[in-house]
């Protein structure tokens, strides 16, 4: 590999400020902040909005939308002779 010219890529903590849930993986994400790890050390931290632990697909809690009432309202307001 040519020196200098690829990016830094170390472990990284990725933390769900909905939940507070937090992984360790390796990425070349630049931060600005650092958390204590479970093992002691340092890590840079990257915060996100939502992750697999927040997600409604991946909770369950996911909320069935039915077009049927989106359909009659459309039909509602673009309806022509009424």
């Amino acid at each position: 590999m040519k020196p200098g010219i690829h990016p830094n890529y170390r472990e990284v903590v990725f933390q769900d400020m909905t939940s507070g849930f937090a992984f360790l993986t390796r990425s070349t994400i630049n931060t600005k902040e650092n958390i204590a790890w479970e093992d002691g050390k340092e890590y840079p931290l990257v915060k996100v909005e939502i992750s697999s632990q927040s997600h409604p697909f991946y909770t369950g809690k996911q909320a069935v939308n039915t077009t049927a009432g989106r359909v009659e309202k459309f039909k509602n307001r673009y309806a022509r002779g009424k």
